[in-house]
């Protein structure tokens, strides 16, 4: 690299990277156990491991009986190998999403290689607690979701590309890894991405242009191959007609519709959103951007994340599904950049920072605990009438365990934001550890009540005690693919489409004031219902006169 890189007056002794270490843990494997599959990327996500497991088609996803094609299946494969593997522990549900605190680990871990790699020895700590900060890794990093298995493959690839000026081989061995897993967790984003980048490097900046990166970008293709190629070429032989549907319909096909109808209001969603899912690392990254915005010729170290960051931006919001979930690739090169400001911030801002951080994460656990106490009390308060109404037919408990170790996390996060002293990279340790507190507080007084409005489990054992004794299939109408992998969960009851109307029951779904389109004449209601609190998605179950 031609950027120097400073010298850290505080280096990372051992009993603080075992403190950092015992952070990260307490927040990557908080909430991974103990609540059901929520809606929606949950369910329908678990949909297709279950459906995995009970079938044993590794090859096909499936989603209750019938191919799902919208990713390739490596989430999938990790998620049910755990299920499998801790079955006699955990609930299958609670195995799979073993698989998101894996990839979630992996990111992290390769995120600090990164910052380590790009800035010194002893940023890469700072790397992965700025990234663990970030508003928009909250949830999504505890949730079964493939764009976990992405985040990893992408946290992979910029890792290599940050050593790929100097050690071809381990350069084009983690970033053809990355650029494999990526393609085998979401699709074609992946080697999008990495092509878009390796040009992109060279073309804006004299230092990238080395034999040394060439050949790296080699080796990346030879280890990536298998990765792009093993799987789409068994299901090609097993079904040509799937594939098609895979890579066609569902992908290739479907992007090159959406570009042809041109952009649209929502190529500006990630800008707009980007403020708060990468708050806090955000305006450290814009800041040292700005202030480094004459040498960028020479800072290979702020190349690197400023291009990554341009072509994630670019690639996503030309997609044909933009959400939310969709911007995490791009907190990564935004927590490397956030990383490279802080030996430049100055101490003023390090302690705003810091007492904002505290400040926040104060009141909101105070909330926590008010609100908490207000429902089991069942206290007159407004805030204690909200959530009721939000969550109607929920009954508080405390349960002493959740609770003792809800006041113990209290305690620790006090002591700790009480002992650690004032500068840029403990105000970005503070605000991390602010964060677990709150996610700590919300898996333990919190999960019941969130449970009890995000699970299915309720419902589709009220609708499984109205099914009669015997009956053909039941015909699914405007059933959403969590909804059916949740039936196929916890009822054992698959849905048909059922174009030429066979089945003898139909399930349809509305809101709870609306009319099903049926022949009243024809068809019996023997149940209706819906999960607690929920006004908009509402059940009828028909038979057949």
């Amino acid at each position: 690299m031609y950027f120097i890189k400073p010298t850290d007056p505080n280096p990372i002794t051992p009993a603080k990277a075992a403190l950092l270490s015992l952070l990260c843990l307490v927040w990557l494997s908080t909430g991974l156990i103990g609540h059901d599959p929520w809606k929606p990327d949950e369910a329908y996500s678990f949909g297709l491991i279950y459906s995995m497991l009970r079938s044993g088609d590794w090859l096909v996803p499936t989603l209750a009986g019938e191919p799902f094609m919208d990713k390739p299946p490596l989430f999938y494969w990790t998620a049910a190998l755990l299920a499998k593997l801790f079955s006699p522990l955990l609930p299958l549900h609670d195995g799979a999403r073993l698989a998101s605190g894996f990839y979630t680990a992996l990111t992290l871990s390769f995120i600090g290689l990164a910052g380590r790699k790009l800035y010194g020895d002893n940023r890469g700590w700072a790397a992965a607690i700025i990234l663990m900060g970030c508003l928009g890794m909250l949830v999504r990093a505890h949730q079964m979701i493939t764009d976990l298995a992405l985040l990893a493959g992408c946290a992979m690839m910029l890792y290599g590309f940050a050593m790929s000026q100097e050690r071809a081989l381990r350069a084009g061995l983690w970033i053809g890894t990355g650029v494999g897993i990526g393609f085998m967790s979401k699709g074609f984003i992946a080697p999008i991405i990495f092509v878009l980048m390796a040009a992109s490097l060279p073309l804006l900046f004299q230092n990238w242009r080395k034999h040394y990166y060439y050949r790296s970008l080699g080796i990346a293709l030879l280890f990536a191959l298998p990765w792009l190629t093993i799987w789409p070429m068994l299901l090609y032989l097993y079904s040509p007609q799937l594939f098609a549907d895979w890579a066609w319909t569902h992908n290739l096909g479907n992007w090159i519709s959406f570009a042809k109808s041109g952009p649209n209001k929502e190529a500006f969603y990630y800008l707009e959103n980007l403020p708060w899912l990468a708050w806090p690392a955000l305006p450290l990254a814009v800041w040292i951007v700005w202030k480094s915005r004459k040498r960028l010729g020479q800072r290979d170290d702020l190349q690197l994340p400023l291009v990554s960051f341009a072509v994630m931006l670019l690639t996503l919001s030309l997609a044909a599904n933009i959400e939310e979930v969709f911007a995490l690739p791009m907190l990564l090169p935004i927590t490397l950049l956030a990383t490279a400001s802080l030996s430049m911030l100055k101490r003023g801002a390090g302690n705003a920072l810091d007492w904002f951080g505290i400040m926040t994460f104060a009141l909101i656990a105070i909330a926590m605990w008010w609100g908490w106490a207000g429902l089991l009390l069942d206290n007159q308060a407004k805030i204690t009438h909200w959530l009721k109404e939000f969550q109607p037919g929920f009954e508080p408990e405390l349960h002493t365990t959740p609770f003792i170790l809800a006041i113990l996390a209290t305690i620790v996060w006090v002591v700790f934001v009480w002992r650690v002293g004032r500068s840029m990279r403990r105000a970005t340790l503070n605000w991390a550890s602010g964060v677990t507190l709150i996610w700590i507080l919300a898996m333990t007084l919190w999960l019941p009540w969130l449970d009890s409005g995000k699970s299915y489990r309720n419902m589709v054992t009220a609708l499984k005690q109205s099914l009669p004794k015997h009956y053909q299939c039941i015909a699914g109408e405007r059933l959403g693919d969590g909804q059916r992998a949740m039936l196929h969960y916890f009822g054992n009851i698959i849905t048909q489409h059922d174009t030429k109307h066979r089945c003898d029951l139909r399930l349809i779904q509305g809101d709870k004031l609306s009319k099903p389109l049926l022949d009243e004449t024809r068809w019996e209601k023997i149940w209706e219902g819906s999960r607690k609190g929920d006004k908009n998605e509402h059940y009828r179950l028909y038979r057949r006169v």
